[in-house]
């Protein structure tokens, strides 16, 4: 049978090939990763005096050449004193996580904070026969808004994984996410913990949360672009082409004005003046309806 991922792909090569374990359910899959970098800028090392490349070159404590081939892994176990560990003998190491992923519970996908997600993988079923299986358990965890946790093995390391249903631009299929382990996260709590909680102003909140209304919109990665990779582009034409590059714009640094001026300015309100009285809280509250005509004008200029 033709693996999925020939022509399917853009002939890219799986990153991952195993069995996903439920129960006593399992189906074959290939992990893709599913980021590449776009940055088409790269940099060599330069010696500044001479303008040649500079090389890095393999060598001992001894200053002696050491052939790649000949670079093992050393566990220091006392000073100056290693257990050699050949890289084969890591590829031998046995962990049953290496070629199968073991779903061992589900839960709600909200449920798992966003400080825990590492890096997305797409995943496929291994060929035409898998992909019964694997329609079934993607629709199966769609239709329960479930998410499926385990553990893989890759990278020289275990990591802790989330399975859950894809459904967008027209396709389904089924996502992996590389999660953090507990553990590895630091604690919040001890710096958060820090700051200083200040008596917050119904008016500020109302304006606050006012200004947050009228700037909602649905998310649109495509709206946003590397500006880094542009100007990195910008300085090296003018180095090449011996150009000036133009001042960098001052940083705008407008009077000192309070929070609440500040969120008023923000919406393009008018700031009461002597004698005239404040606008009442329901005429924030009817910000909801603003909002509402300010986006039905954006969607009927699109």
């Amino acid at each position: 049978m033709r693996p999925f991922g020939a022509g399917g792909y853009g002939m890219a090569r799986p990153y991952w090939s195993g069995n996903i374990q439920i129960s006593l359910v399992s189906f074959g899959v290939q992990l893709y990763t599913a980021t590449e970098s776009k940055s088409q800028v790269s940099f060599r090392e330069i010696d500044r005096r001479t303008h040649e490349r500079v090389h890095h070159r393999l060598v001992n404590e001894s200053e002696q050449p050491v052939d790649r081939s000949d670079i093992v892994k050393g566990y220091e176990y006392s000073k100056g004193e290693y257990v050699i560990i050949d890289p084969e003998e890591l590829k031998q190491v046995r962990i049953p996580t290496k070629k199968t992923i073991p779903i061992t519970k589900f839960v709600d996908p909200k449920s798992i904070d966003l400080s825990y997600f590492e890096k997305p993988y797409f995943v496929m079923p291994e060929d035409d026969q898998q992909a019964q299986i694997y329609a079934v358990i993607r629709e199966a965890m769609a239709e329960t808004n479930r998410a499926g946790l385990g553990e893989i093995a890759f990278s020289g390391r275990e990591h802790l994984v989330a399975l859950i249903p894809f459904d967008g631009n027209g396709s389904k299929g089924m996502m992996l996410y590389a999660l953090r382990y507990a553990e590895e996260l630091r604690d919040a709590g001890k710096l958060f913990g820090e700051i200083k909680n200040g008596k917050i102003e119904s008016d500020q909140l109302d304006l606050a949360k006012e200004l947050i209304r009228r700037n909602t919109a649905k998310f649109n990665p495509e709206e946003f672009k590397d500006d880094y990779e542009a100007a990195l582009r910008e300085l090296i034409d003018a180095k090449m082409h011996h150009r000036e590059l133009p001042p960098e714009a001052p940083t705008r640094k407008g009077k000192v004005i309070s929070l609440t001026e500040a969120l008023r300015q923000s919406l393009g309100e008018k700031k009461p003046s002597i004698g005239e009285k404040k606008p009442p809280k329901s005429a924030i509250a009817t910000g909801k309806t603003a909002a509402k005509k300010v986006a039905a004008g954006r969607g009927s200029r699109r």
